[in-house]
This record gives C-alpha cells, structure tokens and sequence, in this order.
C-alpha cells in the first residue's frame, strides 16, 4: 500500500496529509464534511477560536459516530467499520491539531 499527499482546504486553511491511495476520495469527503461543520459553529459566534471550533467540531461528529454505533448494535450492525472509522477521524483531528 502506497500513501499519496492528499491536499485539502479546512476553515480556508491548506493540509497536507498522507493517505493511501484507495483512501484518497473518503479523506476528501471526510474533510469536506469536517470544513462544513467547523463553518456552522462559527458561524453561529458562540465559539471563538480554531482550535476551539476544531473541538466542538470533532465532539459532535464522536457524538455522532456514538449514536451510529449504538443504533448499529441494536440492529447487529457492523461494529469492525464503526470502530474503524472512529480511529480515521481521530487520527485526522490528531493531524490537524498539530498544524
């Protein structure tokens, strides 16, 4: 597995992160909808700072992930998936926080 630069614009900030390349397109998306939800706590003036908004941001998307995995395990969903994309955003907000 070879890892590719991937360049993405958060809160009109570049990044640079490394990702395999099969994973290129779910790191966008990932991004995208990461830069959608730091926009509306901004927006709304309650929160001030990037790092602030970062972690508002990444709070309700682990609430998010939480609720998925609770309505997942009530249905017999698929834990494995879950649990994998919970350590893909927190290892992206593990990147961002170091920029």
């Amino acid at each position: 597995m070879s890892n590719e630069t991937v360049h993405v614009k958060i809160l009109d900030k570049d990044y640079q992160v490394a990702c395999p390349a099969e994973e290129r397109s779910a790191l966008i998306q990932s991004a995208q909808i990461l830069d959608e939800r730091m926009r509306l706590i901004k927006n709304t003036g309650g929160v001030i700072g990037l790092e602030r908004i970062a972690v508002m941001a990444a709070l309700n998307l682990s609430h998010e992930l939480l609720q998925a995995q609770s309505n997942h395990s009530a249905v017999g969903g698929d834990s494995a998936t879950l649990q994998r994309m919970q350590e893909k955003i927190e290892a992206q907000l593990d990147r961002l926080s170091s920029h």
